[in-house]
């Protein structure tokens, strides 16, 4: 893509991660598209859902994404859709992130014309979040998705929560989607050594903001079945006032008082590299390092 289009990242998050032959005709939407690139997808069976990573010019990204939401209202069905990770909708969350030529108001007028549209062509109801929310309230997506997809009827019925788009019904089977704009996130896991969810989520409400934790993360416990463990889930909203190394390190230190351990750690999608620079230069302790010294950097000049 050239360096003088305007670039937007999309991350949507799809309330599938078991089917994958459901996941991928949701992915085609985006396969093939001149304007969008798929860069990233990963799918979940704990969590029962598919995180998916693109970038593209504004119009050709507004319609794949568009074309994705109704996808996914065809296959995916939350009546009888279970899985460790919160969700109201069968495509649950589009954020839309600035990144080269845009601005952050680029990114929210997206997310209006996206959610009007979506609202409009599915019969769906739209919250705005983050950046792009019309109300305090609606900034925080954990606010804008409690009760989830079984409680989302009764929350429409207060005024308060009237959707900005749409109907003020829930769909029968694809419920509610936000969308949003926002900086970019990353998703990192610490995994314990431990099949304890109530342990695990005591450490995650320590280290969550709204716990008195770290100010840019947000936290649940999850339990991981298959591996007989569990896992502290946290979205780190700004990398670069919150490092991924402060999340890991209060997490292992939270872990000591049920004299549980950490036995592994994963990245969901794709990360900025300048936030895994950070958490490399604080363990290795490297002095006056600089972007400029990564190797790859140099060639993309």
């Amino acid at each position: 893509m050239s360096s003088t289009k305007k670039i937007m990242e999309c991350v949507p998050n799809f309330s599938e991660g078991r089917d994958l032959k459901k996941v991928e005709k949701i992915i085609d939407c985006f396969r093939g598209k001149e304007g969008v690139k798929l860069l990233d997808y990963s799918s979940d069976k704990d969590h029962n859902r598919t995180v998916v990573t693109l970038v593209g010019e504004v119009e050709p990204l507004k319609e794949a994404v568009l074309s994705a939401i109704g996808k996914a209202i065809e296959l995916i069905d939350l009546r009888s859709h279970t899985g460790e990770h919160p969700r109201m909708g069968a495509c649950d969350v589009v954020p839309f992130i600035p990144i080269r030529n845009v601005t952050m108001e680029d990114a929210i007028a997206l997310a209006k014309e996206v959610g009007e549209e979506a609202g409009k062509r599915y019969n769906l109801p739209i919250f705005l979040y983050e950046k792009a929310a019309t109300t305090p309230e609606r900034e925080n997506l954990a606010k804008v998705r409690k009760g989830q997809f079984e409680g989302m009827a009764e929350k429409l019925q207060d005024p308060n929560w009237k959707p900005d788009f749409g109907p003020s019904k829930v769909h029968e089977s694809a419920g509610v989607t936000a969308v949003g704009a926002r900086m970019p996130l990353v998703a990192f896991n610490v995994n314990l050594d431990t099949a304890n969810i109530e342990i695990t989520d005591a450490i995650a409400k320590k280290v969550r903001f709204i716990g008195g934790g770290l100010r840019f993360c947000k936290a649940m416990g999850v339990e991981l079945k298959e591996r007989g463990i569990t896992q502290v889930s946290m979205n780190m909203t700004d990398y670069t006032k919150t490092a991924i190394y402060r999340s890991f390190e209060m997490v292992k230190m939270e872990a000591k008082r049920y004299g549980v351990n950490v036995v592994g750690s994963e990245v969901i999608g794709l990360v900025p590299m300048a936030a895994l620079i950070d958490t490399a230069v604080y363990y290795m302790g490297i002095e006056e390092f600089s972007l400029d010294q990564v190797l790859e950097n140099r060639l993309m000049e």
